[in-house]
């Protein structure tokens, strides 16, 4: 039976084909190879989805046999099975996407090798979801970090090289941070186990190496999900990584990187420590409420669109951790409700970004003037997912930021209310700003006519273009199962 071994399967299947990929030398053997363990991965995810949903509670999977809490555990619920689905959905649907793409930017030497990283990154960030282990935690981190770099340095301008390194630094710094902090909670507690930390740790938060832990770890997974002010790495990252990279790390990276701040905050220290014992509440709130406004603001001064959405995604990740810092039930609603709508956004508009840069070469606004006329479908699909983007009604990002909306009205925070209604129209401004350019304004004079992008792009795009409308339609995947997760984790459950 492979039903019982599917959560090892999800991380073994693209483990092993990132080194065969690599054996084949050939660009379109590999990427065949990564898009087939892609969609494996993601139709292995809809399989424990129904399994989660059926049993009603975690699936364990105890690898070589050795029960947790001394063996290492893989453990699947509600929550990171919703991180799960949307991990590996992108990752196959930005692959398919990925084939022409990779054509244009990557040189013939090199493709092989460009989906041999992409797939350990994927390996890395469903290792990162599904393990019940701190320490495997940080082995998938550093999987998933190492081939990120690679994989942004493969960028076709030499800024792609100083991005990598920059990235390389500051997310070994962070890296760094949660293993000092891991470190300290084995040592207190003999166990890294996520739920029998949980369990021993009630005994011991008075502990002063513990609250030296809580706090290495927090700055070290804000620092990988680019929290202001340590998100540095984020906007070159995004901007000189190939169209493809851009995609997928824009939807999945700091997504998985909120997931663990939310799987140890909550399910680890609990809400008591980390929200009365310690002030985590309005640590994690003032520069998330600052990211909203400053993200969006920067992002509307700038000419490169890629570099605006990497603003834009500062922004997006504050929506994200003012829910994680509201600390009820609402609000962590709203938190990973939005941590799978803003993947479906961002991974379209790169998508989108992606087709232009493979008709014009470039990403600049001003390069991008009177492009609708050329290339109707894929602007299409930029106006729906800023549309998303901005929280229009009718549209994922609409859903989500009205529960977070809600849950400050429920606690009485009512200039909290006021300030998320305001950042909205931001969003409005940078995105006008690319439908401006695209539909109002004439082609430049020597740039050459251009065609629709090719089918094999802009089908993908679409499919994300389109999950964003449905998802803004048909809430009962995202917030009725977010719910569940959110009362999980307020509770401290596994």
């Amino acid at each position: 039976m492979i039903a019982p071994h599917l959560p090892a399967l999800q991380v073994v299947l693209p483990l092993i084909a990132a080194p065969l990929c690599v054996l084949t030398f050939n660009g379109r053997l590999a990427w065949l190879l990564a898009l087939l363990v892609s969609w494996a991965a993601f139709a292995i995810s809809v399989a424990l989805l129904l399994q989660v949903l059926a049993a009603g509670e975690p699936i364990t999977y105890a690898l070589g046999g050795w029960p947790p809490p001394w063996g290492i555990e893989y453990r699947v619920d509600i929550l990171n099975v919703f991180v799960l689905l949307i991990v590996s959905a992108i990752g196959a649907v930005v692959l398919l996407y990925a084939y022409r793409s990779v054509e244009r930017e990557i040189a013939p030497d090199r493709q092989h090798l460009f989906y041999a990283m992409y797939v350990l990154c994927l390996t890395g960030l469903l290792g990162i979801t599904i393990t019940g282990d701190a320490f495997n935690i940080f082995v998938f981190l550093e999987i998933s970090s190492l081939s990120t770099y690679a994989l942004i340095a493969m960028g076709r301008r030499r800024k792609a090289l100083t991005a990598a390194f920059q990235y390389l630094i500051l997310g070994t710094i962070g890296a760094t941070f949660y293993l000092i902090g891991i470190g300290l909670l084995y040592m207190v507690t003999g166990t890294l186990n996520l739920v029998d930390l949980n369990q021993r740790l009630a005994d011991v938060q008075d502990a002063r190496a513990v609250l030296v832990a809580f706090s290495f770890v927090t700055v070290g997974i804000a620092l990988k999900l680019a929290l202001f002010p340590l998100h540095l790495w984020l906007p070159n990252a995004y901007a000189f990584a190939p169209s493809a990279v851009s995609a997928f790390i824009a939807a999945t990276a700091t997504k998985v990187s909120v997931y663990v701040m939310l799987r140890l905050v909550y399910g680890v220290f609990g809400v008591d420590f980390a929200f009365g014992a310690e002030p985590l509440g309005m640590v994690l709130f003032v520069p998330a409420l600052i990211a909203v406004f400053a993200g969006s603001l920067v992002a509307i001064f700038q000419i490169n669109i890629k570099r605006m959405l990497a603003y834009s995604s500062v922004a997006q990740i504050g929506y994200i951790v003012l829910g994680l810092s509201l600390a009820t039930q609402t609000a962590l609603l709203a938190a990973v409700v939005h941590l799978f709508n803003h993947a479906l956004m961002k991974g379209a508009l790169f998508c989108v970004l992606g087709c232009i840069f493979y008709r014009i070469g470039s990403v600049r606004i001003e390069q991008m003037a009177g492009i609708a006329r050329e290339m109707p479908w894929t602007m299409a699909g930029f106006v729906v997912a800023g549309l998303s983007l901005i929280g229009v009604p009718l549209t994922a990002g609409f859903i989500s930021k009205w529960y977070l909306v809600q849950a400050a009205l429920e606690q009485g925070y009512w200039p909290l209310a006021v300030a998320i209604l305001l950042a909205a129209p931001l969003a409005l401004i940078y995105v006008w700003r690319v439908i401006e350019a695209a539909y109002l304004q004439p082609v430049p004079a020597g740039r050459e006519p251009v065609r629709e992008a090719p089918l094999v792009m802009l089908i993908p795009t679409w499919i994300l273009v389109l999950a964003n409308v449905y998802f803004g339609i048909e809430t009962s995947l995202t917030v009725e199962n977010a719910n569940r997760a959110a009362a999980l984790l307020l509770h401290g459950s596994w």
